[in-house]
């Protein structure tokens, strides 16, 4: 299941009323998982975060740099910039600061959810979503 897709449709059905935070918490144990959180870090800055990550999921576990870059050149990214981005620090310390707060949160699997505070971890399917932002929403107006 891709979760892009669910959140957009949520994001849109819900337009004003959730907000989408996104925090990079790549598996440390899995090899070259770090590199493709920050080949999506490196595509958000060029507007393609959406589609570097569907591209990801898509090609798992296939995230050595040359793959990376060669998604990149696929969704019509800047090369030269991506790669600069890839490698910047200002993206190193924003994975960083994510990686801490999946541990002081104890994220531990990918996807989770944070809801006003509950914490829904695995791929969820949007009716499940949906019924707890509902939930969610008829609480906060009482």
């Amino acid at each position: 299941m891709l979760v892009g897709p669910t959140l957009k449709q949520l994001v849109t059905e819900y337009d004003g009323k959730v907000r989408l935070v996104i925090k990079n918490v790549p598996y440390q144990e899995r090899k070259y998982a770090i590199d493709a959180a920050l080949a999506s870090l490196a595509a958000q800055e060029q507007g393609k975060y959406w589609e570097m990550h569907e591209r990801l999921i898509e090609r798992s576990p296939e995230f050595a740099r040359e793959s990376l870059v060669a998604y990149a050149r696929d969704l019509g990214l800047d090369v030269k910039q991506f790669t600069r981005s890839m490698d910047s620090a200002a993206n190193g310390k924003s994975l960083e600061r994510d990686l801490k707060l999946g541990d002081t949160l104890r994220v531990y699997e990918t996807p989770t959810f944070f809801i006003n505070g509950k914490k829904i971890s695995g791929p969820r399917p949007y009716s499940y979503l949906k019924k707890v932002i509902d939930e969610e929403l008829n609480n906060a107006k009482q």
